[in-house]
């Protein structure tokens, strides 16, 4: 269980740090203006605030990653919090999309470390 958790724990992480490479590099670019739906003018108006969006997903991510290299399930119990968090705020104002691509994932890694934290 505790490898299963850890995996999907990296995976939440890593699709972090490719949000944050999203909105910091490609947020006012075809690449970008085609995944998040946005016209050339909406793209430019918006890409300081997607750029500053993008450098929070990557403390998300880096909190994840100290928390799988340090075996800190606290640490990662908190960051997978804040995901799920995000997950869910992103998809009730955002898109809806966003539930089940950044929160259910954070939600389950975050079930399974905490079964493991229980376990110990």
């Amino acid at each position: 269980m505790k490898l299963i958790a850890n995996i999907l724990t990296t995976v939440v992480a890593i699709s972090h740090v490719g949000i944050l490479v999203l909105e910091m590099f490609f947020w006012n670019h075809p690449v970008g203006q085609r995944i998040f739906a946005m016209t050339p003018e909406v793209a430019a108006s918006s890409e300081i605030l997607a750029m500053n969006q993008g450098l929070y997903n990557g403390f998300l991510a880096a909190g994840l990653f100290w928390g799988l290299l340090r075996n800190r399930n606290d640490v990662k119990i908190f960051f997978l919090s804040c995901v799920v968090v995000a997950g869910i705020f992103g998809g009730m104002t955002a898109k809806t999309s966003i539930l089940f691509t950044q929160g259910l994932p954070a939600l389950i890694a975050l079930v399974l470390v905490l079964m493991v934290s229980r376990n110990k």
